[in-house]
């Protein structure tokens, strides 16, 4: 199982010069006062929280072998955040179930601890419970790059060779090798490809109203990826450098 092209290649976006971020880089912490209790809102300074994440670790690769920021210690590029802190970091997803079960949600990134491209093989950064209409957040650093899976009850699928098999959503925050540019996307590829269950997702870029969506057994497809679009590139949403903000719906109905 690979990534899909929009995501790992960005194809469409225009590839600037690599470089190197160093381990350590942060941007200036908001202060109290940039605190603001609308999610999409972000610092009038400009300047993004990074309280909560570890150190950044250096990127390395090209194409769809780019190794971004996977945090030291590891996962710690991906954390749980309040409703109210989430308008002071640059990287935003909003959770919310949608009808009536619990669900899980893995968080991961595309590189596992191992430093191999496996990080959906059961080394989720963050996991959580998302009741019935119930909604978390969650904030990325800069240039992370990876995925969520989410199914109903208390585990996550996972095909022969123990990776997530559940309808993903897919992401690239602040990517170095494309200039900061960020990209999103649904996926039934995992599941459809280990003949599990497609179940709806809907994402949302809260800023410029881009979605991608997949509706439960992919009935309905709109800007997402099915196993017969694996090698197609520049599906989902592209957004050129800034901050993101994505509204994620699990079990999305269409």
């Amino acid at each position: 199982m690979q990534f899909s092209k929009s995501l790992m290649l960005l194809a469409t976006l225009a590839t600037g010069t690599f470089a190197h971020p160093a381990v350590g880089r942060r941007q200036a912490t908001a202060t109290s006062a940039a605190v603001s209790s609308d999610w999409t809102a972000t610092p009038s300074s400009g300047a993004y929280s990074t309280a909560g994440f570890g150190s950044s670790t250096s990127s390395s690769g090209t194409g769809v072998t780019y190794e971004g920021n996977v945090g030291n210690p590891y996962g710690s590029n991906i954390i749980q955040i309040s409703s109210s802190d989430a308008s002071q970091y640059k990287y935003v997803a909003q959770f919310t179930g949608a009808n009536t079960d619990s669900w899980t949600v893995a968080i991961f990134n595309k590189y596992g601890s191992d430093g191999k491209m496996d990080g959906w093989y059961g080394q989720a950064c963050l996991t959580f419970t998302l009741a019935a209409g119930e909604t978390k957040y969650v904030a990325f650093d800069d240039d992370s790059q990876g995925g969520w899976a989410a199914a109903s009850g208390s585990t996550i699928p996972t095909d022969s060779n123990g990776g997530y098999a559940s309808t993903w959503g897919e992401f690239d925050f602040g990517s170095t090798t494309n200039n900061g540019w960020s990209g999103f996307d649904v996926s039934a590829i995992a599941a459809q490809n280990a003949d599990m269950t497609v179940s709806g997702m809907e994402i949302c870029d809260a800023l410029g109203g881009t979605c991608s969506s997949i509706s439960p057994d992919a009935a309905t497809v709109n800007n997402a990826y099915t196993s017969a679009e694996t090698d197609v590139g520049g599906i989902g949403g592209n957004i050129a450098s800034g901050p993101v903000r994505l509204a994620v719906t699990i079990d999305y109905s269409g």
